[in-house]
């Protein structure tokens, strides 16, 4: 089975399919990268929960950056944020995001109860 979660015509911020949580890239406002990995970071939390899990259960993460110069700073609030012991496969890059305004953007695959 199926679950889609805020849907619209192009894309579901969250995607069910029997234990698992597919989340659409998250992006957010700021100032700063720390800022928006912080954003970024509360909306993954928000779409896990809604979807029956938490970060300590996420698989596998993907972290697109504006500029590979803002990984040490993206990296500060990511450290502080991922459970100790709980750390997922990650991979990160550079890509042009879909506004200038943005740069950082995450996209999680978690575990979750059926």
């Amino acid at each position: 089975m199926i679950t889609r979660f805020d849907t619209n015509d192009r894309m579901s911020q969250l995607v069910k399919h029997n234990n698992t949580l597919y989340l659409a890239g998250q992006v957010a406002d700021g100032a700063t990268v720390a800022e928006q990995t912080q954003g970024c970071l509360d909306k993954v939390d928000a779409l896990l929960s809604q979807g029956g899990s938490s970060r300590d259960r996420i698989l596998q993460t993907v972290i697109w950056l504006d500029s590979m110069d803002d990984f040490a700073e993206m990296n500060t609030v990511w450290d502080a944020w991922v459970p100790s012991g709980a750390a997922p496969a990650r991979a990160s890059g550079e890509a042009k995001l879909a506004l200038p305004k943005f740069k950082v953007e995450v996209i999680v695959i978690a575990a979750c109860d059926d």
